[in-house]
């Protein structure tokens, strides 16, 4: 079958993005992905890669008078969540003969063919994939009980009602902190079975895994196949990952457990391929100078050479755990 996906990104997720295209080539015979370019630095520079199979969003082209109304009032990535439900939208509306189209976030990146995950959701008309949360950071939920990094709309009265209603709740209020139960574009998902018709809940324990759910399966590694249990890894959710520009990582978000095994052949394929997509945008453009985070090392530098902050993360170090992490990591560079 042919796939149709689409996402959104700007240029601190641009080697993200281009990491998932290659991903889709690598494991999609056929399929076509439109990207929304939030930014004209993301989209000069993709548009001198010349992608296939690719169509390029600009967003000037995309944003209507009910998205630049309320533009001003988030900041970038509030106002990319906000954009999510427009984008599968706009597509299904320029293109009534399309059957249905995928949302895919810009730090996805696919192992194996989405094939299982199509199968699965057979005739039905709105796919959502469950956070499946461990058990030791069940407070995560609170995030949303089903996770916007892949969404499938057909493009019926079923789809696009859900995408219409969607679009509007994140028009009205979509930020990165709580509000009534509300947090940014997922919290929205919630009731999707209850309000929607034609919704199915992926079963496949192979697409959405993501470091607040891997601790809990057993990852192998069979015939240079990645397994999660006894299933395929159809794709990863590489969510709270900070690159270094020595493409070391680090999760910034401390409850989560990244095993040894987990990063050899999750975490190591992934920065491989983004130290070869780096290089190429450097080549395209050498002042590119985005998606990547400052070294620890000048972090520290700038903590230890300020009294003031000395004094302070001395305090800190005692009383915050998630502080205590972070000194954990610096100290001893």
């Amino acid at each position: 079958m042919r796939y149709h996906f689409c996402t959104l990104f700007d240029k601190n997720y641009l080697y993200r993005g281009l990491a998932l295209y290659n991903s889709l080539v690598r494991h999609c015979s056929d399929f076509k992905l439109w990207i929304l370019c939030m930014d004209d630095t993301t989209y000069d520079i993709l548009n001198k890669i010349n992608l296939n199979k690719v169509e390029l969003i600009p967003l000037k082209e995309f944003e209507d008078r009910e998205l630049l109304n309320i533009k001003n009032t988030r900041a970038p990535g509030e106002y990319c969540f906000t954009c999510t439900p427009s984008l599968p939208l706009y597509i299904l509306k320029k293109n009534p003969d399309l059957d249905m189209i995928a949302y895919l976030d810009a730090d996805l990146y696919f192992y194996s063919s989405p094939e299982p995950i199509y199968k699965e959701f057979d005739n039905n008309s709105i796919m959502v994939i469950p956070q499946r949360v461990s058990k030791n950071i069940q407070y995560l939920e609170r995030f949303g009980i089903y996770n916007v990094g892949m969404l499938i709309f057909r493009n019926d009265k079923y789809g696009l009602n859900c995408l219409g209603w969607w679009r509007k709740k994140c028009i009205e209020w979509c930020f990165a902190y709580f509000n009534k139960g509300r947090f940014g574009d997922q919290t929205y998902l919630n009731d999707w079975p209850e309000r929607f018709f034609g919704v199915y809940v992926l079963q496949h324990k192979g697409a959405g895994i993501a470091p607040w759910n891997v601790s809990q399966y057993k990852i192998k590694e069979i015939n240079n196949q990645i397994f999660v249990d006894d299933e395929p890894l159809i794709f990863y959710h590489f969510q709270s990952l900070k690159i270094y520009p020595n493409l070391k990582f680090q999760l910034y978000n401390p409850p989560y457990n990244i095993s040894s095994n987990i990063k050899k052949l999750i975490y190591n394929p992934y920065l491989k391929e983004l130290k070869k997509i780096i290089i190429k945008v450097k080549i395209i453009n050498p002042y590119f100078n985005y998606g990547l985070s400052p070294e620890p090392l000048i972090l520290k530098r700038i903590l230890l050479n300020n009294s003031k902050l000395v004094k302070l993360h001395l305090t800190l170090k005692k009383r915050i755990p998630i502080y205590r992490k972070f000194y954990k990591c610096i100290k001893n560079l």
